[in-house]
Parts: C-alpha cells; sequence; structure tokens
C-alpha cells in the first residue's frame, strides 16, 4: 500500500520475516490441538480450550461470585463480528515511556487483527504529540485515531487519593463513560502493558454474552490481592472474592450511562475512602468496590483474555499450554524482569513484538474497502508512474517512503524559555552511537537528535541510552527515531525531523562527527544577543569547521590551541584534500586574524554549518543518500537573503571515521552521480519558480564537479 522498497524483493523478505515470525509465534496462533477437535468436534471452534472453563476462574480457590455461571468446559464460540465492523478500542496513556509501551501493544494487536479498528486514546499532552506523529507516519489501513485531553478529565478524579505509581491517569478509565462520544455503546478498554496473542476480534465477541443487566467484562484478579493475607495488617479495599483485574475491559457505554455510573462509582469510592487512606491499584480499587456492592453488573470473562503477569500472580492455574493464552498482562511494575514459570516464553513474544518491523502491518484488510491514511493514494499513484529500469528508480522510490517517526522516544524535558538559547541539530544511524556521550561532553545545552533505525535497533539504542551514565543525565536531550524503508539515508528527512522538534529559538545546525568547542554553546547564546539577531537581523552565523585525520587528539580548549594545532597539521580545514571549495567562502586566513564577526558571500557548493532561528528553511527532502544535501539548504538561505555571518571565536571538528556506504556509491557509480545532478537540475528549476529572477546566478553552481555535501 506505501513505498516499502523494491517490491518484488520486499515481498520476498516479508515472507521470509513472516515465516519466522509465525515459527516463533507457533504455539499463539495456533488455535488449539487438531487431535484434540478431532476428538471433541463440539469443542473445534470453541471460545477456549477444554482445559479452562468458560467463567475464566482460578479453580479450589476463592471465586469473584458467580459461581455457577456457565461452568460448561466447553460451549459454541459466539459469532465474530462481520470483518468489516469496526471495532472500538480505548486507551489511557501519558508520557515517553507509555507512548512507547502503546506501540508495542498496537504491533501485537494489528498483527492479529482482521476488523477495521477505531482507537480512543486519552492522552496527556506529551503522549499526544508522540502518538499524533507515530500514526500520521505510520499510515496503517483501517486504523482510525481519536485523541481526547485527559486534562479535561483530570478534575473529575483528582479528589481521589491514589498511591498507584500511574498516578492521576491510573484513575482515568472511570471515566470513559463521561469522555467517550456518547454515541459510542460498547469499547474494549486495554492498560499498555498488555500483549495481544490473538484476533480482538474474538474478545469483541464476548460482548453477546452478556446478560441484560451486566455493563462491564472483567477477568478474575490473578493473586491474593484482594483476600487480604499477603502480609500482616494488609487492607485492600473490598471486593468479591478474590476480585477482578482492570488491565483489560469490556465496557457496555449505554448501559452504564443508563445505570447512573458516575454517581455510582463516585458514591462507593467515597464510602470507602472514609475507612481507607487511598486506593493501592488505582481504577481497580474502585471498579472491585463498585461490583462488591452491585455483582449484577460484572460479566466474568475468561482468564485467558487477561493473563497477570504480576509479582504474586497465579496465573499458571489458568491456562495449560500457549495455545491457551489471548492476552499477556505485565501488570507488575518489575514488567518484564517478574519472575514466572512460563515468564521466558512470554518475555519471547513480547520482545518479538517488540523488534518487529512495524511497516509489515501497512497491510490492507482483504474484501473490506476502506478509506486510505491521509495522503496514502498519492504517494501510491505516484509510486505506480515509477520506472523500475530508471537508473534513478531508487532515488526516486525513497523520496516517496514514509518513514514512521517516534519523536522524543526517550523522556525529555524541554529547556526553560530563553531568549537565545540554541539547540544543536543533528542526525545519525546506528553506527555512530558512539559519538553521543562524547558529544555531551563538549556540548552542555540542549540537542534534538533523528536515529534513522530499524525497530530492532531502535531497542538496542534505548538499552545504550538507559545504561549510559553520561547520556542517561541528559533529560535536555530529545531522540526522534525514524524507522528505516528504502536502501538510500533519508539525510535531509532525518534534518527536517530534528529541526521541527527543536524548542529553542535558535538551532545550530551540526553533523554528528562533528565535535564543537566546549564553549561554543554559552559562546553563541552571547553572540546571538550581541548581534540583535532574529525580527531585526536576517542572518545566518557560520561556525568554522576543521578536521583530524587522528582518532585521538588532543581537543583544544580556545582558538589559539586550535590554531597551533593547525599550524603543526594535526589539524586542517574541513575537507581540505577533498573538497576545499565547500568551505573556501569562510575565508580561514582572516578568521585566524578577526575579532568580530565578518559577512562572506555565497559561492557554488558552500556548505557551512550555521545557526539560524529555528524557523528557517528546511532542507530539501529530494536530497537522499550522497551529495548536495547542504548545498541546497545554504541556497535557499542565501535566496531568502540571510546574511552569512562568520564567528570569530567559534570551531567545530570533525572526527574521522569510514567512509558510509552512501559516499562509497557516490564514488564508484556513475549512475549514483548522474542521478544526483538530475535532482540539483530539478532543485533549481523550483529555486527558479520560487524566487524568479533572483535565483539565476545559482545556474552557475550546477555546472561545478559534483560536490562532496
Amino acid at each position: 500500500m506505501l513505498p516499502r522498497g523494491r517490491p518484488r524483493a520486499l515481498g520476498a523478505a516479508a515472507l521470509l520475516l513472516l515465516l519466522g515470525l509465525t515459527l516463533l509465534l507457533g504455539p499463539f496462533l495456533s488455535g488449539g490441538d487438531p487431535e484434540r477437535e478431532r476428538r471433541e468436534p463440539g469443542c473445534a471452534r470453541c471460545l477456549l480450550t477444554p482445559r479452562v472453563p468458560l467463567d475464566g476462574q482460578l479453580r479450589g480457590e476463592p471465586s469473584a461470585g458467580h459461581g455457577g455461571y456457565n461452568r460448561s468446559a466447553c460451549a459454541p464460540q459466539p459469532p465474530l463480528p462481520p470483518k468489516c465492523e469496526v471495532l472500538h478500542v480505548a486507551i489511557v496513556c501519558a508520557g515517553h515511556n507509555s507512548s512507547r509501551d502503546v506501540v508495542t501493544l498496537m504491533k501485537s494487536l494489528l498483527f492479529y487483527r482482521r476488523n477495521p479498528l477505531h482507537l480512543h486514546l486519552v492522552t496527556d499532552a506529551v503522549a499526544r504529540n508522540i502518538l499524533g506523529t507515530l500514526f500520521r507516519t505510520w499510515m496503517v489501513p483501517s486504523v482510525l485515531v481519536s485523541f481526547y485531553d485527559a486534562e479535561e478529565l483530570k478534575p473529575h478524579i483528582s479528589w481521589i487519593p491514589n498511591k498507584h505509581y500511574s498516578g492521576l491517569y491510573g484513575l482515568m478509565k472511570l471515566v470513559l463513560p463521561l469522555a467517550l462520544p456518547s454515541s459510542l455503546a460498547q469499547v474494549i478498554v486495554l492498560d499498555t502493558d498488555v500483549t495481544f496473542a490473538s484476533d480482538i476480534a474474538e474478545l469483541w465477541a464476548l460482548f453477546a454474552h452478556f446478560a441484560d443487566k451486566q455493563v462491564i467484562g472483567l477477568v478474575e484478579n490473578q493473586s491474593d490481592w484482594y483476600l487480604g493475607n499477603l502480609w500482616k495488617n494488609h487492607r485492600p479495599w473490598p471486593a468479591l472474592g478474590r476480585g477482578f483485574n482492570t488491565g483489560v475491559i469490556l465496557l457496555r457505554l449505554d448501559r452504564l450511562r443508563q445505570v447512573g455510573w458516575e454517581q455510582m462509582w463516585k458514591l462507593t469510592a467515597r464510602r470507602v475512602l472514609l475507612t481507607l487512606p487511598a486506593t493501592s491499584l488505582a481504577d481497580q480499587d474502585i471498579f472491585n468496590a463498585v461490583i462488591k456492592e452491585h455483582p449484577g453488573l460484572v460479566r466474568p470473562l475468561p482468564c485467558v483474555w487477561n493473563v497477570q503477569l504480576s509479582d504474586h500472580t497465579l496465573a499458571e492455574r489458568c491456562y495449560s499450554e500457549a495455545a491457551d493464552l489471548k492476552v499477556i498482562h505485565w501488570n507488575s511494575p518489575k514488567k518484564l524482569r517478574v519472575k514466572n514459570k512460563h515468564a521466558d516464553v512470554f518475555r519471547n513474544l513480547y520482545l518479538t513484538f517488540l523488534g518487529y518491523d512495524g511497516k509489515l502491518l501497512r497491510r490492507e484488510l482483504f474484501g473490506c474497502p476502506s478509506q486510505a491514511p491521509p495522503g496514502a493514494e498519492q504517494v501510491q499513484q505516484a509510486l505506480a508512474q515509477l520506472n523500475e529500469e530508471d537508473p534513478c528508480f531508487e532515488f526516486q522510490q525513497q523520496q516517496l517512503a514514509v518513514h514512521r517517526v517516534h519523536i522524543t522516544f526517550l523522556p525529555h524535558e524541554p529547556p526553560p524559555p530563553r531568549p537565545h538559547d540554541v539547540t544543536l541539530v543533528a542526525q545519525l544511524s546506528m553506527d555512530r552511537l558512539q559519538m553521543l556521550e562524547v558529544l555531551c561532553r563538549h556540548w552542555s545545552g540542549p540537542m534534538s537528535l533523528a536515529l534513522y533505525l530499524t525497530d530492532a535497533e531502535a531497542q538496542q539504542f534505548l538499552h545504550f541510552v538507559e545504561t549510559s551514565p553520561v547520556l542517561s543525565a541528559r533529560q535536555d536531550v530529545a531522540y526522534h527515531v525514524v524507522y528505516r524503508d528504502g536502501l538510500l539515508y533519508p539525510v535531509n528527512q532525518l534534518r527536517n525531523v530534528a529541526l521541527a522538534q527543536a524548542l529553542t529559538p535558535y538551532v545550530f545546525l551540526s553533523d554528528i562527527d562533528f565535535l564543537p568547542a566546549y564553549s561554543l554553546y554559552d559562546y553563541l547564546r552571547t553572540s546571538i544577543e550581541q548581534l540583535e539577531l532574529g525580527s531585526r537581523r536576517k542572518a545566518a552565523l557560520v561556525v568554522p569547521a576543521f578536521e583530524t585525520l587522528r582518532y585521538r587528539f588532543s581537543f583544544p580548549s580556545s582558538k589559539a590551541e586550535l590554531l597551533d594545532l593547525l599550524d603543526t597539521g594535526a589539524l586542517y580545514t574541513f575537507r581540505y584534500h577533498e573538497w576545499p571549495r565547500g568551505h573556501a567562502p569562510t575565508d580561514y586566513a582572516r578568521w585566524r586574524e578577526a575579532q568580530a564577526p565578518y559577512r562572506v558571500q555565497w559561492a557554488a557548493d558552500y556548505e557551512p554549518y550555521v545557526v539560524v532561528p529555528r524557523d528557517c528553511p528546511r532542507y530539501d527532502p529530494r536530497f537522499v543518500g550522497f551529495g548536495w544535501n547542504k548545498v541546497a539548504h545554504i541556497m535557499e538561505l542565501d535566496a531568502q537573503e540571510y546574511e552569512l555571518l562568520v564567528l570569530p571565536e567559534a570551531f567545530t571538528i570533525h572526527l574521522p571515521h569510514a567512509p558510509s556506504l552512501d559516499l562509497s556509491r557516490f564514488r564508484s557509480s556513475p549512475d549514483y552521480r548522474a542521478c544526483l545532478q538530475a535532482l540539483k537540475e530539478e532543485f533549481h528549476q523550483d529555486l527558479s519558480r520560487s524566487y524568479g529572477a533572483s535565483a539565476l546566478k545559482y545556474l552557475t553552481a550546477l555546472k561545478q564537479p559534483q560536490s562532496l555535501a
């Protein structure tokens, strides 16, 4: 449906990946034991295997009431919803970490689903920004996403003392009947820490089991928490027997509104809070207290729809083999570190989806027409017009790729507003992670970094940051993951992602292989103030670039030390040996003696590293792979009449590294260089249309040798 590399090649790769995933998830994908189904034909399409009773209770232990309900070991499964019926799912999500959990949950849900989905996400501002960008760029067919502002719901629950780590957000499921549209009759509510091992349509089908007065479907709690015997003086909230867990809920919203749910739960909560100081398990305590008073409201669900891996879990009594499981719930604060007899099996399932390539879930639902995600049809039409035999096919296809983008992948604290503050903006891939720690030591200000990673690499990166004392201590560095799609490196798309997420008035447009002077952050802020940039002056401040060919050298602490290294041959002006014209207009001879900023003129192939206002022109995304990506941006800055001012005390130094794959292809392939030339000419035509006669001077740039930018 969307660009994913060469269609034929991807088809084979996708089949191999899906085959491997099928082998790994085989027990979860199977519908049960074929031999048993032949022996017990009435159970061939049962809701659960015969080992699990339909009421979902743990045998031989206190039940949550309704002990006589449906003791049959096997009953006909309720019919699945029509394949084009929209299933509604509600999730409460707040913050950076919870947003990452939603992605893994959605991968497992989308992998098995056969129906269109409408997601109802109750979020704070952080999660709204992250997930809004993610779903817009994920472009999954037959998935509609609606957002609801958690701030508007807080007054309804802020009066409830809650000791649970989820805070106020752990209480928001109580007010979903109020928050969701009045036209919505029923919804499945999920915690962010659940993993699906079955089609959610099977869970939706359980609504058909509800009796007339039942409004809430829940799985029995799989621990003794509500029995009050876990430790001395343990006083849980009231519950029926072992109580119920709210990680997976079926809500009949229409009936909840009819019975006066909001008044009901508030009266119950206030009554219990007269004797207990706070909730311990957030909304779960209040749901259970209401059910204790009104047991006819609950519909017990089979336990395999919420296999709970808490510290004191009794979940092993719920199932006997992997094929029984439908939903795994990591409801311990320890999450994947929880101890359980079958924890390794569950962990492998979770880790499989964690690293699963999300673009493979961009698949249409067969026989179920639906509106394509915004922009998808235009991309599809453009792809259909490409010629695979064209030497520039890879360039053309890469330009049309729609990359999934997960902004602020890790917790991030926005910098306090300062009028002259500067964010360092850069991009990198997995092979440059080693630069992050040293960069953090050189630049003390905020950073916005875009990383081009696979889903599996994103998890390696997460571990890398969490285990690094240097990186984990920096909350002012925003990491934005752009997921890999295609063979060419989308350098300018990455830069634009990082640039769009910068929050300070100014940005330093750098590259990951450069280390700025230790004092550069403070010096730039002072220079911006002194030069009165902004509304009074439209300028790009040039930071002179140098390079060392040595993997070990003593980084200069001042301009004087840098000049000494330059004179002794330990440093060179950047690309002096390979492409001097790229930085020659900086006029390094003048910079050696300069005491004040000086103006330089644009020249063909000039590609300095600059400090500009955050609202500067974006990079041209057509330039992928290697060549002309920065040159085109500086050309547009000049076209918009930015002054180029070289700062006399600023410098940044490039460290040596192995050539990138794209650089190697540029050097070895005439077709690659010809495609780049075609892009340059196309760019200039667009520049001429935008800026008219003033763009004529850039014609000279097209006649020059190929840039190494």
